[in-house]
């Protein structure tokens, strides 16, 4: 790493702690949020669900263990910023290829070490997420302050159409690092060794998935078809899939009236799971509501009970939104898990129809697998639509 010199990350409250800049020379703005993993640094960098924010890491040492290629959940770093209590002067693991500061440095993205992230945590649970500012420039504290207070609210903001890709694709399986591989063309069918038979085609919306979502789905029997999120219901029915998959993504929920409406266009058709954006997505569509969370759920170690049987699992989560319970009923579905930390609502399912979903992260990249068996219910229940069971 360079010589140090000063960074500053700034609160719209007028907050500002002043540390030591790593990463890509720039100024920028965004949500500050917190994520309590203990490791996985670099695949919350690169999920697309954090684009528009910066993020604060709990663990007080990150970067110990370096980056590199095959654990990228995108093909570039989406959050806006990073911060640290400490970034790690030594990398070892032999998997690494770079240095936590030079892979910033490549993405153009700014970071600060040397904060109190305590203090800072401790702020945004009380307080709430906060608009910020992040500079690893010379900037004074009142040009600062007054750039996270001009910074767009992440209430009411359409973050997936910067993320999502822009036309569909394939996913090639058979690529060791799928996400260099060039994209086929919808319809395309591919039979590589060592990957599951593909029984079932699934047309996954891209909202901002993270790539270890369709490994998932491709080791539990699927070819994934990924669609944009600006896909119309009539391209789906054109393309006929077997099953539909909602995946995860940034902004606020409520702000996506287009894809409310695709979905509920899609949903006495299909089998559908859904994943954190894309529950939030069936919520809208099933003509619920969702709310802004204090502080949301971001990182590995969510405890979440199934009330339909009892098991409680830690999860992987990243979140700031959440579904209204009351507003499910008028849709017919139900709620089947909760938080336990604070009761909202993890899990939905159809009192009828072949949907279901979950606000968390169950593919866990990073965090626990308790949940992985969620891609085996949606494959069970893919196969009893087309058996006709339901």
């Amino acid at each position: 790493m360079s010589s140090p010199k000063p960074g500053v990350l700034a609160l719209e409250d007028g907050s500002v702690f002043r540390g030591l800049a790593f990463g890509a020379d720039a100024t920028i703005a965004g949500e500050c949020v917190f994520n309590t993993s203990m490791t996985g640094y670099q695949e919350i960098l690169t999920d697309p669900s954090y684009f528009g924010q910066i993020v604060t890491m709990t663990a007080p040492q990150i970067g110990n263990y370096g980056v590199n290629d095959e654990d990228s959940e995108a093909a570039a770093p989406k959050c806006s910023g990073f911060v640290v209590r400490e970034i790690s002067p030594v990398v070892s693991n032999w998997r690494s290829q770079s240095s936590l500061d030079a892979y910033l440095r490549k993405y153009g993205i700014p970071g600060v070490s040397e904060i109190d992230t305590r203090t800072l945590t401790k702020k945004l649970r009380v307080d709430g997420a906060m608009k910020s500012c992040l500079s690893t420039l010379p900037i004074s504290d009142a040009e600062a302050v007054k750039l996270a207070k001009d910074c767009r609210d992440m209430a009411g903001s359409d973050y997936v159409k910067d993320v999502s890709c822009k036309e569909p694709y394939l996913w090639r399986a058979d690529d060791p690092k799928n996400f260099n591989a060039p994209y086929l063309p919808v319809g395309t069918t591919m039979n590589a060794p060592g990957i599951p038979a593909k029984r079932f085609k699934v047309a996954a919306f891209d909202f901002g998935a993270k790539f270890t979502i369709y490994r998932k789905l491709v080791n539990h029997g699927f070819e994934v078809h990924v669609f944009p999120a600006t896909a119309s219901a009539e391209q789906i029915r054109e393309f006929n899939p077997d099953g539909v998959f909602l995946s995860n993504g940034p902004g606020d929920p409520a702000a996506l009236a287009y894809v409310h409406k695709m979905v509920s266009n899609l949903l006495p058709d299909y089998p559908i799971f859904g994943i954190c954006l894309g529950h939030q997505m069936l919520t809208h569509a099933l003509g619920g509501t969702t709310f802004k969370l204090k502080f949301g759920h971001r990182g590995g170690n969510q405890p979440v009970k199934n009330l339909e049987t009892g098991k409680v699992s830690i999860t992987a989560q990243n979140h700031g939104f959440a579904t209204d319970p009351a507003s499910l009923e008028k849709g017919g579905a139900k709620v089947t898990e909760i938080n336990l930390n604070d009761n909202t609502v993890e899990g939905l399912r159809h009192k009828e129809l072949p949907i279901f979903s979950v606000q968390y992260h169950p593919e866990a990249a990073p965090g626990p697998n308790d949940a992985d068996p969620l891609f085996v219910d949606f494959y069970r229940m893919v196969e009893a639509r087309k058996a006709g069971k339901i």
